[in-house]
């Protein structure tokens, strides 16, 4: 089969996409942001990936698969004029906003282009108890078993410890900034534990090796999550406004749910109420547990 996956934003929508290519055969194209191809590109044997500036390059050949999974117009009506025998996920059929296949309603849905409408569709989303992969997998009729992610070896560097700590979610969601990262800090660092905030990288595979060489990573529902959950290093995620049912944990992950979850689903402004739900104890608790289930760095494995 020839299968087409356009998936652009954000890069951990990416990453979570990524345990489709344990399932699907034949050979996959990938189009996706700039950004986002170092993470891609030469992830398995069948793949090849264009950035979508370069977009027209997979229109090569025809697809007996395409998988559309953004809902903005320009990338919706791309996936429209592209020749398939099968189109899985969003497209523009001549309104002003997109529609999405019937087999793909258990994401879309809950999402942007709901026919139900945005209200709605976040009310969806909070009774929503099954994961990404789960509706994606099961709209495509595949088996999702767990499978994992797909990433390339990071590359190494010299920021090890056992605790990294990502307290950046980005612009878009600033309400998932937890408040008390560093009141966490400096009671792990009083614990005689090594806590290192994660740095900006050049390389998305440096970021990579930040991560990697620690026992745990806390932070928000972010990109590091799912870095460190393809990865295999355990992680406390703190949920103030997302949803922390979409996220498969593979037996790594500790949730902290805030108490005011409802209250802030899905809103994009800030609110320190949001911010500090989830007490500096809940954390620096869930934290140590985690690490009391791990061996040292030298010899970690995923689970003790």
């Amino acid at each position: 089969m020839n299968i087409l996956i356009i998936k652009l934003n954000a890069t951990g929508d990416v990453v979570r996409t990524t345990p489709l290519l344990r399932r699907l055969p034949g050979h996959v194209t990938w189009i996706t942001d700039q950004r986002n191809l170092v993470l891609l590109n030469g992830s398995t044997s069948t793949v090849r990936c264009f950035a979508w500036e370069d977009r027209e390059r997979a229109l090569d050949r025809n697809y007996d698969l395409v998988i559309s999974l953004e809902d903005e117009q320009e990338v919706a009506a791309f996936a429209a004029n592209v020749r398939c025998t099968r189109l899985f996920g969003a497209y523009m059929n001549g309104g002003e906003v997109a529609a999405y296949t019937e087999d793909s309603r258990r994401w879309f849905d809950l999402s942007l282009i709901s026919v139900y409408g945005r209200a709605r569709a976040d009310e969806l989303k909070l009774q929503n108890r099954r994961t990404y992969q789960e509706l994606i997998f099961e709209g495509l009729g595949l088996p999702f078993e767990g499978d994992t992610y797909v990433l390339p070896a990071p590359l190494p560097t010299d920021l090890s410890g056992d605790v990294a700590i990502a307290p950046v979610a980005g612009p878009v969601w600033p309400m998932k900034n937890w408040a008390y990262y560093d009141e966490l800090k400096l009671k792990l660092e009083a614990a005689g534990l090594r806590v290192n905030v994660l740095p900006r990288r050049p390389s998305m595979l440096e970021h990579m090796g930040d991560v990697k060489n620690h026992r745990c990573l806390v932070g928000g529902d972010s990109l590091p999550m799912h870095l460190a959950l393809g990865m295999g290093v355990p992680c406390v995620t703190i949920f103030n406004c997302t949803s922390p049912w979409e996220i498969h944990d593979y037996g790594i992950q500790t949730k902290l749910i805030s108490p005011v979850l409802e209250r802030f689903f899905y809103q994009r402004g800030h609110n320190s109420t949001a911010t500090s739900a989830i007490t500096l104890d809940e954390v620096y608790d869930a934290v140590t547990h985690r690490l009391v289930e791990t061996v040292s760095p030298a010899g970690r494995q995923e689970r003790s």
